[in-house]
This record gives C-alpha cells, sequence and structure tokens, in this order.
C-alpha cells in the first residue's frame, strides 16, 4: 500500500481507446478491473476516454486530432486499445492511422506478448501443458516488412510490378534484442532464442545474426541460440518446453505469436504490449474487433483484461498487476468463461466476477 496520500502524488493518467466491434465491450470489463485495482491498492490512476474510432471517423473525417500523439506522449503514462476494425471503412484508414500512428510515432520497438497456459485443458496439443508452455516474445515493432517502403509499377496491367521492401537497421535490430536479453537477466538468466530466415533473406537477416552474435557475447550467463523462424514453428509444436525467450523481427514475430495464441487457448486470452521502456507505451489485446459480435455480450475480455495487468506491471504496480492475472486463471480454472473457453458467461458476468476476485484474491 502506497503511504503517500492521493493529493501528493502525481497522477498516471491512462488514455482509453475503446475503437470498434467488441473493443468497447471488452474494454468496459478492463476498465472496470483497473478501476478495482486502483481502489484497492490506492493507485494514482486517472482513466480518460478517448473517441476515436470508427464512429468518430465517419462523423467527422477526423481520425486522430492534431496534436492528438503529442497529448499521448506528454500528458499520459499509458495508452490502452480495445480493437480496430469496422467494415464500414473498407481500407482501414482511420485504424491504420491509429494504431500504427502511435506505435511508430511514439516508437514503441518492442511488442510484447506473454505466451502463457493458465489451465492445462486449455492446450491443444496432446500431453502439454502449464508446465510445457510459459514463454514470452519480443517482436520488433518499428522495422522490417510492415514499415510500407514499396511501390506498384504498371498497376492493373498485365506487367505489373509490385515491390515489398523490408527496413533493418543496426539501431533497431540491436535494441530489441537487448531488451530480450535484459528481460531474460532480470527473470533469472531464462532462454534467448533468436528467429530469422538468414538462410535465404542473406542481407537484412544476416544482420539480425551478427548482431545477436555479438550481443549474446554481452550476456555471458544466457544461453542464447538461433533457428530460422520455420524450424521455430515446427519446434514450438513439439517441444514449446525449450523455450523462455524469443526474439524475432516484426512479421515473423506476428506469427508466431499469434501461433502462441493458440497453443495458450486462443487469442480471447491473448495480451500485449508495445513499449518504449521508460516512455508512454500502448497495451492491446491481440484480437479482431469482430464486428458481427459487437454489443451481444459474448465477447471473451480475458485478453483484455490480462492487458491489464501488463499495463499495471509496467507503472510500477506489480502487486496488483500479479492479482489481476491470478483472478483471471482463478476464473479459467473454474470454468466461469466464456463460450470459446468453453463456458456459459456474458462478457459483463465474467468481467464482474474477475474484479470481485481482486477484493478477495486467489492463488495460482
Amino acid at each position: 500500500m502506497n503511504t503517500t496520500p492521493p493529493s501528493e502524488r502525481r497522477p498516471q493518467r491512462v488514455a482509453i481507446l475503446a475503437g470498434d466491434g467488441i473493443g468497447p465491450d471488452v474494454t468496459a470489463e478492463a476498465v472496470k478491473v483497473l478501476t478495482v485495482a486502483a481502489e484497492r491498492w490506492d493507485l494514482p490512476l486517472e482513466l480518460i476516454d478517448k473517441p476515436w474510432s470508427a464512429d468518430h471517423y465517419l462523423e467527422t473525417g477526423e481520425t486522430l486530432p492534431e496534436g492528438a500523439i503529442e497529448e499521448l506522449r506528454d500528458d499520459y503514462s499509458a495508452i490502452f486499445i480495445g480493437a480496430y476494425g469496422d467494415p464500414r471503412i473498407p481500407d482501414m484508414r482511420h485504424a491504420a492511422d491509429i494504431l500504427l500512428g502511435i506505435r511508430f510515432k511514439l516508437d514503441l520497438f518492442v511488442n510484447f506478448r506473454p505466451i502463457k497456459i493458465y489451465d492445462d485443458r486449455l492446450c491443444p496439443l496432446a500431453g502439454k501443458g502449464a508446465r510445457d508452455v510459459d514463454f514470452v516474445v519480443f517482436r520488433e515493432n518499428t522495422e522490417g516488412a510492415y514499415v510500407g517502403v514499396g511501390g506498384n509499377f504498371k498497376k492493373g496491367t498485365p506487367d505489373e510490378v509490385a515491390v515489398q521492401e523490408e527496413i533493418h537497421t543496426r539501431r533497431g535490430v540491436e535494441r530489441i534484442i537487448r531488451e530480450a536479453f535484459e528481460y531474460a537477466t532480470r527473470h533469472g538468466n531464462l532462454r534467448v532464442c533468436m528467429a530469422d530466415k538468414s538462410n535465404v533473406m542473406r542481407y537484412g537477416h544476416d544482420l539480425w545474426v551478427r548482431t545477436f552474435e555479438e550481443l549474446s557475447e554481452e550476456y555471458a550467463n544466457i544461453e542464447a541460440s538461433h533457428l530460422f523462424v520455420d524450424a521455430l514453428a515446427m519446434q514450438l509444436v513439439r517441444k514449446p518446453q525449450n523455450f523462455d525467450v524469443i526474439v524475432t523481427n516484426n512479421m515473423f514475430g506476428d506469427i508466431i505469436t499469434d501461433l502462441g495464441a493458440a497453443l495458450q487457448g486462443g487469442l480471447g486470452i491473448a495480451a500485449s504490449a508495445n513499449l518504449h521502456p521508460g516512455r508512454t507505451s500502448m497495451f492491446e489485446p491481440v484480437h479482431g474487433s469482430a464486428p458481427k459480435y459487437a454489443g451481444a455480450d459474448r465477447a471473451n475480455p480475458m485478453a483484455a483484461i490480462l492487458t491489464t495487468s501488463l499495463l499495471l506491471d509496467n507503472l510500477g504496480h506489480r502487486e496488483a498487476a500479479n492479482e489481476v492475472e491470478r483472478a483471471v486463471a482463478g476464473a479459467i480454472r473454474d470454468g466461469f468463461t466464456t463460450v470459446d473457453l468453453g463456458g456459459d458467461r456474458t462478457t459483463s458476468q465474467v468481467g464482474d466476477h474477475i474484479a470481485q476476485q481482486l477484493l478477495a484474491p486467489v492463488g495460482i
């Protein structure tokens, strides 16, 4: 418990962007849990809703208002995002401007994804469970194949040429690999595996190999290994227990973390953080907006709630973060879940239950 009077503590402002589709549904439960956590542990959280969404864009033509990025950077401690995507906006311009705009303009170079099983029955691998699937992925978040460099020549003709470039810089590669090693060190010298495709991507991915080899020499206590990404995918299915920390590029990280979500029980419990250590960072569940389920009280809010655990931990509230995770794990063990995890509870019922558990914490 923080003994400093709340009036004398600097508030930690959290921007809440509920987004589209089921985003508002799961965000409501995440906010419910954050509010209870703030009350119980006397946290200086100030949750502030932002209207930026498909509805806002369709009504105003505005994705992010002028100065929004600077406001988030300078005036907020964290950003929570629900989900983005709306069929009324086929090119998803608003989603790209908001999600990618925040990610790139705030230089959130770490996409951090914990892959953890909270109940053995959720793992699709025969004979595998919580003891076997417990690793984290560090995905490079601002370079690689997703930077949008490229173009089309003679577009729409039989002679069309399309070029899509990958961009890798020494600075960008080094800092994400170093973050993975630092995390492994802080958590007891865990194993670090770097994945690429340098056997065919001989330039950009060779930079990854050389940088990884050089940095691994600085972390002599860490068991460092390298796999081509196709071999990594195979080994994650065969022997997931062999992995603690995985670091890889933007596109491969996108794919591997979705495989990881399947191993842990689905996107309904997949949390993520977009980080720049020491700066305002963004937290979002990784499932889509699922517009057909919007407002139906059917979406699984656990990914959003587990994402609040990452947010709380990042803001320095580790006890609260751990208790949120324990409450989610308890709900899963007790079968108090939505239909995707085999239960029959609604979105709001699951959120209510987890929030209530924070008042009488359960153990994992």
